[in-house]
């Protein structure tokens, strides 16, 4: 009886290089890493100063005397706010030594971005049409829907933030009109000032 004949092996296939090996472990670990790590260059301080100017908003809001400037008003300060954070967000960033847009920075930024895109057609839509008295409601809820879903990549505070602001927004569309300043000053305002001193303290500026 004969025996099957065996197989030599094949010599023309080369071994894996350790080198490329190595790399692809390296590569792993780099992006497991990424997905679990926390987007911690929310800045404290960048949020301090964005209370600081819907405060200073808030005291020009209240002498507008058209509905329009009154958005203009609020609108300006949102621009200022953004230039802000992001300025602060980069400096912390960097003060840390690593990449402002790493894994958990996109996530936290594709998440945050929608709610407020929807906000600006929002604000848009709602000016045409004159109903500017739901604007403080539907801002602060978007604007805490953000945060909320981008704060997920961040530290635990953010999302709590988040929440803050959707309470204070969903009472903000119930209340009487004439109370969207206060509602405007003390979300945008102090939650800011507020949320923003307890992570500068605690996470690091």
């Amino acid at each position: 009886m004969m025996l099957p004949a065996r197989k030599l092996p094949d010599l023309k296939r080369e071994p894996l290089a350790l080198h490329d090996r190595a790399m692809d472990n390296l590569r792993f670990i780099r992006e497991t890493m990424e997905r679990s790590q926390s987007f911690t260059a929310v800045s404290g301080a960048g949020g301090v100063l964005m209370g600081l100017v819907a405060l200073s908003a808030t005291l020009l809001a209240v002498r507008t005397e058209t509905r329009g400037a009154w958005v203009a008003v609020w609108m300006g300060a949102a621009a200022v706010s953004l230039g802000i954070a992001l300025a602060a967000m980069v400096v912390k960033a960097r003060a840390a030594g690593g990449p402002i847009l790493g894994g958990a920075g996109r996530k936290f930024a594709w998440n945050l971005a929608p709610p407020l895109l929807v906000g600006g057609l929002l604000t848009v839509a709602i000016t045409q049409s004159g109903a500017t008295t739901f604007l403080p409601g539907i801002w602060l809820l978007l604007y805490g829907a953000g945060v909320v879903t981008g704060g997920a990549f961040s530290v635990r505070v953010v999302p709590i933030m988040g929440l803050t602001f959707m309470a204070v927004g969903g009472v903000a569309l119930f209340a009487p009109s004439a109370w969207g300043n206060l509602f405007m000053a003390g979300g945008f305002g102090l939650l800011h000032i507020l949320f923003g001193a307890i992570i500068w303290r605690k996470h690091g500026g």
